[in-house]
């Protein structure tokens, strides 16, 4: 268990995470984007090309969305769909109204109509947008697109390449396998697995890197449930960035990245020529990408290390509120009953009437489904017990939290995250300071997994 000293000395942004979504100001840049959702064809192979992705200005992954530490985004969002969508902004400490949650924090944005949004953002890193709407649908057919804020420390870099990584499920024609949504299988196992990877909408990409430089990579798992695994050529890779926020750096031979999740590198290209990649968690390595280091450097000069930041100190908290989230059904499971809107009925009926198959504390949820009403500034700890026989991407809205992660090759490793891959069987406490007014959603990021049960919202008063 965590000590109070290790919680107080950990190292944590003091102002950047206490510090509120603030309206917007006068004197803040505005960044103005685009985005138009729309029916698109795209070459997967030089076999076929899918005649029914959904995506973001007619490319996958969509736009990158690029602002710097206080600069305000605003999007103009059209749907040139034939169904409802919102976007949700992955990893943002957002104004609640922005959010993009349908039904809980604004009304789905319907076929043909136009919506604004518009916010600040105030932490610099790696986040994403995507779909909130049916996203076990509207995300596996490509509306998601990434999100970098920066600040004066990624001048420091000669490159920065962002790995937006998707395992997509196509049919022998080269077609999103429609017929494959809403399966009992998937939504009672794992999720939904692809047959199909890409890095950035493309198979096995390769990139030109400069010499004798430093290169930033930002991975995104945008997949609807896979947890891909990262290896390489290097000898150990670098993390330096955890879903956004910067860390210690430190050492590993290979990585996991659960749905939503991200990870940033840094790599000195001193004496290298190539850099291979490979998604690892199969029987098989398949490669992912190739960094080509021959770019050359303009100016001769001899490299520094890169100078960043890790956060410092955390306010002091007393008197948390403790939150028990108990995570329970699927397949295999022990989720004998449980209650869907206001009904209690056994694991048969509503897996069989619903297409319900997971509950938190015995109570299937949906976006409209409160898990508890906390007051603002409060220390909140919710204790999480990932009570069945399946892995949990579980995401926080609005919010970064402390976690002993055990994603990583230390034990134990305390991050801060807003997504965390929790393993069959853990118990895990996440802690935050609810500074942040407004209905959050909490769910697991498996999206097949959300639809069927495991989400709910915290509301901060």
């Amino acid at each position: 268990m965590l000590s109070r000293r290790e919680f107080l000395n950990f190292s944590a942004a003091t102002i950047a995470l206490t510090s509120l979504p603030n309206q917007i100001q006068s004197n803040q840049l505005i960044r103005n984007y685009k985005l138009t959702a729309s029916i698109t064809p795209h070459l997967f192979d030089k076999k076929g090309v899918s005649d029914n992705l959904w995506l973001y200005n007619k490319q996958t992954p969509g736009p990158t969305i690029e602002a710097k530490e206080n600069d305000v985004i605003r999007v103009e969002f059209v749907n040139n769909l034939h169904e409802a969508t919102t976007i949700h902004w992955h990893g943002i400490k957002n104004i609640n109204k922005m959010d993009g949650v349908p039904y809980l924090t604004q009304d789905p944005i319907q076929p043909g109509e136009t919506y604004i949004y518009e916010f600040p953002v105030k932490n610099a890193g790696t986040f994403w947008y995507h779909a909130h709407f049916q996203t076990w649908k509207q995300i596996s057919k490509g509306l998601y697109g990434p999100l970098v804020v920066k600040n004066h420390l990624d001048e420091q870099f000669d490159n920065d390449l962002i790995i937006l990584a998707d395992d997509w499920r196509l049919n022998k024609n080269y077609q999103i396998d429609e017929k494959s949504f809403e399966s009992l299988h998937d939504w009672s196992h794992a999720g939904r697995i692809g047959n199909w990877l890409t890095i950035n909408g493309k198979k096995f990409p390769k990139y030109s890197i400069n010499k004798n430089g430093h290169t930033r990579l930002r991975f995104i798992n945008a997949s609807n449930a896979r947890i891909l695994s990262f290896g390489s050529s290097l000898n150990g890779m670098k993390i330096i960035s955890i879903d956004g926020m910067s860390v210690e750096p430190f050492i590993e031979d290979k990585f996991n990245l659960g749905p939503g999740q991200r990870v940033d590198l840094l790599i000195k290209t001193d004496n290298l020529s190539t850099i291979d990649f490979f998604e690892v968690s199969g029987k098989k390595l398949l490669s992912a990408f190739k960094l080509n280091v021959d770019q050359i450097i303009k100016k001769n000069i001899i490299k520094k290390d890169i100078n960043l930041q890790s956060f410092k100190k955390i306010p002091h908290f007393k008197n948390p509120r403790i939150l028990k989230i108990h995570m329970q059904g699927g397949a295999m499971g022990n989720l004998a009953t449980a209650y869907f809107e206001g009904v209690e009925k056994n694991f048969f009926s509503l897996a069989m009437e619903d297409k319900k198959f997971w509950a938190f504390n015995k109570e299937v949820g949906k976006y409209e489904h409160s898990l508890a009403s906390v007051k603002k500034d409060q220390t909140i700890i919710l204790e999480v017990w990932n009570d069945s026989r399946w892995p949990h991407s579980m995401h926080l809205h609005g919010n970064h939290f402390y976690v002993e992660s055990k994603e990583f090759s230390d034990t134990d490793k305390l991050v801060l995250r807003d997504t965390y891959l929790m393993q069959p069987g853990e118990k895990s406490k996440f802690t935050y300071i609810a500074d942040n007014p407004g209905k959050w959603l909490f769910h697991c990021h498996m999206l097949e997994h959300a639809a069927s049960g495991m989400i709910g919202y915290i509301e901060v008063l």
